[in-house]
């Protein structure tokens, strides 16, 4: 039986903070895990400006931030493993995405995992999605691979985060895609009534659904496409907040239209089939009055697991993504991001 001990590392898009997991997985006949220690690190407000603003940045400071915050990675992996005697095999760092415009060949996550080997002395796998982009792919999603192998109980896979994506079989292939902006968005709408989020939904539960609003943003030309394809900050402010500035209603209906837009995305991306099972993540899950929109509008059973899950499955998946290429195995499906291979993706940096 194959086991390894290995730390996996997300920062998502919405900015929550940089989530850590320490995880075991063995494989015999089947892969299998268990989560051992999770913490989630909250950014300081200047990491956070310092993120939020990294794409504005000059190439000269962009690189020093990209070693910076693979310093810092390193840093809190130390600091989460103080006090523990687990022996880790490696790391498995996602890093910040700063850019991702797969139609020009370009994705970039920031956080060197060079520094994140020589920081901790273990050794670390980043930059996931580089490769598939290079091979004609969108370079995302990457976790599908992950709902295949360690949750292929489930039907359908919806991870509610900075944006929302599903993964899911059909014809003896996975599929996957980002649905829609979620929290990213929900975020940047709640922080104007000086909130960093709408927790459970009540800014949001407070306003009216403006049909105006919701038809312009159902009709963005993102939701005809055919799948591979996948969303980036880029987009959101091109292509979504635009049309939020261009409307004079009340912020709480824009709020309140901007939740009903995600629920009828994510419906339209569920079977009207009360036999399918979904298995809803992310922090979108704990958003009571997004799931009770969610439940309205689909039949398909929706399934909320424990916090462990809720919260960690990411940065789960990112280590087990580090499993597959540490032992040379796909863990990029070309049946997901549209590349003309599948690969084993990431990049191994020894201490």
């Amino acid at each position: 039986m194959k086991s390894y001990q290995v730390i996996g590392i997300m920062s998502g898009t919405s900015l929550d903070g940089l989530d850590i997991v320490l995880c075991n997985f063995t494989h015999q006949d089947k892969w299998n895990f268990s989560i051992l220690k999770y913490e989630t690190i909250n950014y300081s407000e200047e990491w956070t400006e310092k993120l939020n603003n990294a794409s504005g940045l000059k190439g000269f400071d962009l690189a020093i931030l990209h070693k910076e915050f693979g310093h810092y990675i390193g840093e809190s992996v130390l600091t989460f493993l103080k006090n523990t005697d687990y022996k880790i095999d490696f790391i498995a760092s996602h890093g910040h995405t700063v850019f991702h415009q797969p139609e020009k060949k370009l994705t970039l996550q920031i956080g060197d995992g060079n520094e994140i080997a020589a920081t901790t002395g273990i050794t670390t796998i980043s930059d996931f999605r580089s490769l598939d982009v290079a091979l004609g792919g969108q370079g995302a999603p990457l976790v599908p691979i992950g709902d295949k192998l360690l949750f292929s109980e489930y039907d359908y896979c919806i991870n509610i985060g900075g944006f929302a994506n599903i993964s899911f079989e059909k014809d003896d292939k996975r599929l996957a895609f980002d649905i829609c902006p979620a929290n990213i968005i929900l975020n940047h709408l709640a922080q104007e009534f000086g909130q960093n989020f709408d927790k459970n939904g009540e800014l949001g539960k407070a306003g009216y659904v403006d049909e105006k609003l919701l038809n312009k943003l159902n009709k963005i030309e993102y939701y005809n496409l055919s799948y591979p394809k996948s969303l980036g900050r880029e987009w959101l402010d091109n292509s979504f907040i635009s049309i939020l500035e261009s409307s004079e209603i009340p912020q709480h209906d824009k709020l309140r239209t901007v939740y009903e837009h995600i629920a009828e995305q994510i419906s339209i991306s569920l079977p009207n089939d009360n036999n399918q099972t979904a298995l809803i993540t992310g922090g979108g899950a704990y958003n009571r009055f997004l799931i009770e929109l969610i439940y309205q509008k689909t039949k398909s059973e929706i399934i909320i697991p424990d916090k462990k899950i809720i919260e960690y499955k990411e940065a789960l998946i990112f280590a087990f993504l580090g499993v597959l290429r540490f032992n040379n195995q796909v863990n990029c499906l070309s049946s997901v991001t549209g590349a003309i291979k599948d690969s084993s993706s990431g990049v191994i940096h020894l201490p």
